[in-house]
């Protein structure tokens, strides 16, 4: 029976029609669902990975047990991967294994706009780009046929707008795939130097291979169009745009196997038409590819290679006209990203300014930190870089920015790659202080479960990290603990740890304020009569609070009752509320 489902659903869908027995993967935007939803069939172990390396490896060794399995990630993600990615490619795959990644054009929750198209074509990986959710299913299943086929892991990439929109798919059932024997084989699997230059004609062969198949599978197709003045070569979100805007005006090849591309279909194709043009978001991935054999398409000189397509940018570009829409008479006001009311993070911030330090920051939701009013953070790199990038900065200042720079860091982010950092700390012996944001819960992508929350993917009770006791057992002596609701607490953790004499660990704990487990306290209530309109209390930029002709104003439906707020009011006008 046909139904509506969200691309990450779909691909999920399709690992499970397929047989697929084991998943790993870490949270990403917008890649998580695709876990989140494979979980949900009793027949496919899911995990949450500490981060995507180990993700992809355990995949790998799930595949080699002769398993299908599967891994996903968002681009940055797959950075973290690139180890084990380019290496399993000289491997090969005993039962069939897919990478799933996410782009994120438009950057919508990610620090770039990366083009995972190139590590397909790096890697010499085959890559599939479904268009909608039906694809996302089917797709997912012809790639494990395609990993089998010929011997290769096989990249399955996303996108925000794919990944998250819905589309009507036909769900199938279960097919269950035979299990494969493990049989030893070092020459394949020991990638030593020797082995490995034997593996890499593999490779090579195997790439020929794959654009051979490239020529004749349905997953690229043409699509005739009235109009031969102008031929479209386009994929993923980009198809849909296209057709949304030209019909079957023109003609369109249409490319599902995104590498290795064909180059005869392409070269028939741009033979019929008067003027080739291909429609990408991000690199002109494709129009190199066609540069390469000798065509010059319409590119990346008319479609930009920063932030995503849309219907009328695309119908601009191609001079086909279009409802421009009309404006909202009124304007509606910014709402810029804050932290939420109640946020663990926001006395400890609020601290970290107050003291005037140079805050190196990371990956997650206290990345917020950053903005006004608090605006403690100096930097955000990528997942981990905070811990590490503060040992650099400390050490090429000769100590002298020592005791006034701290770096801070997620619980989940910790582990997944902020642990290695701190060991470069304890090892290279930096006097540098690290402060943990622990918040008991994966954050930013949705309340995931991680190694320090004591629970895995299901929900399930299972060993908990104790950071306290792994940050000593890295070497790092001074180790504290501080509720980040108590701004005087806080304050002097922050001064006595800078003043110390050694590497140190503050880890701010309190759960998020969204958990569903979490007892607020009752709403804070502004006394007028008391407020003298001196704006301390906006200070930390609750979303709670605000300034209605000239005094606080508690919102009642966002007030958690946390309490930091009264710390700042020095005329005791943000007054407890009483439970309901």
């Amino acid at each position: 029976m046909k139904t509506l489902m969200l691309g990450n659903e779909a691909v999920a869908r399709g690992l499970y029609e397929a047989g697929c027995s084991f998943v790993s993967s870490y949270p990403g935007t917008p890649s998580t669902e695709i876990t989140e939803c494979a979980a949900k069939y009793p027949e496919i172990y899911a995990e949450w990975a500490p981060n995507e390396k180990v993700a992809m490896e355990a995949a790998f060794g799930a595949c080699l047990a002769g398993k299908r399995s599967f891994c996903g990630m968002k681009h940055v993600g797959l950075n973290v991967a690139a180890d084990p990615l380019f290496t399993i490619s000289y491997t090969g795959v005993n039962a069939g294994m897919i990478i799933a990644v996410a782009d994120d054009a438009g950057m919508h929750s990610s620090q770039n706009e990366q083009d995972s198209r190139h590590y397909a074509m790096a890697a010499k990986i085959p890559m599939l780009e479904p268009a909608d959710s039906a694809e996302g299913l089917e797709f997912a299943k012809l790639a494990y046929e395609l990993s089998e086929q010929f011997d290769t892991p096989v990249l399955l990439k996303m996108c925000t707008r794919v990944a998250h929109s819905q589309s009507v798919v036909e769900p199938g059932e279960r097919v269950e795939a035979p299990a494969k024997p493990y049989e030893k084989n070092g020459p394949k699997y020991i990638m030593m130097p020797g082995n490995a230059k034997r593996r890499h004609p593999v490779v090579e062969e195997r790439t020929n291979a794959l654009i051979a198949y490239a020529e004749t599978t349905p997953l690229n197709r043409v699509e005739e169009g009235s109009d031969h003045k102008m031929g479209i070569i386009t994929s993923s979100t980009s198809y849909q745009y296209v057709k949304e805007v030209c019909g079957d005006r023109f003609p369109v090849l249409k490319l599902g196997m995104i590498w290795p591309m064909p180059e005869k279909l392409i070269k028939d194709f741009a033979a019929g038409v008067e003027q080739l043009v291909v429609v990408e978001e991000l690199d002109g991935f494709i129009e190199a590819h066609c540069r390469n054999m000798g065509l010059s398409p319409v590119g990346k000189d008319t479609f930009s290679c920063i932030d995503e397509l849309n219907q009328n940018t695309v119908a601009e570009k191609l001079g086909i006209p279009y409802e421009k829409g009309t404006a909202l008479q009124e304007s509606i006001p910014p709402r810029p990203p804050v932290m939420c009311a109640g946020c663990p993070h926001r006395g400890l911030f609020y601290t970290l300014a107050k003291n005037k330090l140079t805050v190196l920051g990371d990956i997650g939701c206290y990345t917020l930190g950053a903005v006004a009013p608090l605006a403690a953070i100096d930097t955000t790199i990528c997942m981990g870089a905070s811990v590490s990038g503060l040992h650099g900065f400390n050490k090429a200042s000769g100590g002298a920015t020592e005791g006034k720079s701290v770096a801070v860091i997620g619980d989940s982010t910790f582990m997944h790659s902020g642990v290695t950092g701190l060991i470069n700390i304890a090892y290279n012996e930096s006097n540098s202080t690290v402060i943990i944001l622990d918040n008991s819960i994966t954050g930013m992508t949705g309340h995931q479960q991680n190694p320090t929350t004591g629970f895995n993917l299901k929900g399930d009770p299972c060993t908990k990290i104790d950071l306290e006791s792994l940050c000593r057992s890295v070497g790092i002596k001074r180790v504290r603990v501080v509720d980040p609701y108590n701004l005087a607490e806080c304050d002097q953790a922050v001064k006595e740890e800078l003043a110390a004499n050694e590497p140190s660990v503050i880890i701010s704990r309190r759960p998020c304020a969204l958990l569903k487990y979490v007892k607020h306290k009752a709403p804070l209530i502004a006394n007028s009569d008391k407020c003298v309109g001196c704006k301390s209390c906006m200070r930390i930029g609750c979303p709670a609070i605000s300034i209605v002709d000239g005094k606080a104003k508690i919102d009642n439906t966002l007030c958690v009752g946390c309490g930091v707020c009264q710390q700042l009011c020095k005329f005791d006008a943000l007054e407890t509320g009483k439970e309901a």
